[in-house]
């Protein structure tokens, strides 16, 4: 039997699976609405159920898009390990930098802190939990994105997955925060953090906790 030859269609319908995920929100928003819980005005208990549920559903569907890719593709997205030079690391400090400060701008203060505040810790905890879920399923998109473009324009030094994040979940943030500025915002993120993937030597066991960290910062 002939092997199947993998294209590049078949890593953008990865990343397009992942980015597809983050929709089981919408769904789990509309079937609390249903129940007669209004997203602004939920109590301790139903941010930190609505939180925990939206995470597991993030991780499992994380993982069953890593399980496709494999299977479709033969990609084992933990395999690949390289060390990182000198100049990688103060690349990915600017990064951290440059993050941080527009996250700075925007917010008004450092965020981390100034939503601690907000929060309190029950909250703050629970939500950037929250927070790191969906920064797992932006790295999915990142990896499986570049990998897409890599094999069309053959091409490893251009942060095709960071562009890819930018046009859906960046774009997405105009339908879910309804507003313009934050999705421009959210765009410019995603390059940056393919950025930061290519830093890293597209080393996912690397580059996904520097993608969580420049996500939640």
């Amino acid at each position: 039997m002939k092997e199947k030859k993998v294209s590049g269609f078949d890593f953008l319908w990865c990343a397009l699976y992942a980015c597809a995920a983050f929709a089981l929100e919408l769904i789990l928003v509309v079937n609390e609405g249903k129940m007669g819980i209004e997203s602004g005005m939920m109590s301790l208990s139903q941010n930190i159920i609505h939180w925990v549920i939206t995470t597991i559903l993030w991780v499992v569907a994380g993982l069953m898009v890593i399980f496709i890719a494999k299977k479709t593709t033969g990609f084992d997205i933990w395999v690949h390990q390289e060390k990182l030079k000198g100049w990688q690391y103060v690349a990915l400090l600017v990064c951290l930098v440059v993050i941080t400060a527009a996250q700075w701008l925007d917010w008004g203060g450092f965020k981390c802190l100034l939503e601690w505040q907000r929060l309190g810790a029950i909250k703050f905890i629970f939500q950037y939990i929250y927070y790191i879920a969906e920064g797992f399923l932006i790295s999915l998109v990142i990896v499986y994105g570049q990998l897409a473009c890599e094999k069309w324009f053959k091409n490893e030094k251009i942060p095709y997955g960071g562009i890819i994040l930018g046009l859906t979940w960046g774009i997405a943030h105009v339908v879910s925060k309804g507003s313009l500025p934050v999705a421009l915002f959210s765009t410019v993120g995603g390059f940056l953090f393919g950025t930061a993937y290519l830093f890293t030597n597209k080393d996912y066991r690397k580059a996904l906790p520097v993608i969580i960290l420049l996500f939640i910062l």
